[in-house]
């Protein structure tokens, strides 16, 4: 074995040294006190629209689009819903999800849409709903559509 010049065997100190003193972690000790592990996953995110409704009044369709958000509101920050008439986007609302727990997670918006102008006849409205992150991804994207029957009063 070739000797080792001082400053190699103090390395090798240092190593002995540092392998000794490795600090533990909690999720190394399960095992020392048989109890399982727990899966430090969270509960997958969804937006759900649950209906979409409308109301026809002179001139403007009221659409009222009701969702639900689990695992709960609390796990949403950035909502978005966007609403199409006819493939042509209409408008794009942040939603203000309300973290108070005396709501439900069962939530509802309204939206008027102004008709002047359209012709009776059958027309598709779409919304699209998703999270927005910071990078402008589209996470949890859901979107439902109606074809409904307007009828100008």
């Amino acid at each position: 074995m070739p000797k080792l010049s001082r400053n190699q065997t103090e390395r090798e100190k240092m190593k002995v040294t540092v392998n000794k003193n490795k600090q533990y972690k909690l999720d190394d000790v399960s095992f020392q006190f048989n109890i399982q592990k727990i899966d430090g996953s969270k509960p997958e995110k969804t937006i759900l629209i649950t209906h979409i409704s409308n109301l026809i009044k002179e001139d403007e369709l009221e659409l009222k689009v009701e969702f639900t958000l689990s695992p709960s509101k609390e796990s949403f920050s950035k909502v978005f819903l966007d609403l199409f008439f006819e493939n042509q986007k209409l408008s794009s609302t942040p939603l203000l999800i309300s973290q108070s727990t005396l709501f439900s997670d069962n939530l509802m918006y309204k939206q008027i849409v102004d008709m002047s102008g359209v012709e009776a006849g059958s027309y598709l409205f779409r919304v699209e709903m998703y999270e927005l992150w910071d990078n402008s991804e589209k996470l949890n994207f859901v979107t439902k559509q109606i074809t409904l029957e307007y009828v100008p009063k």
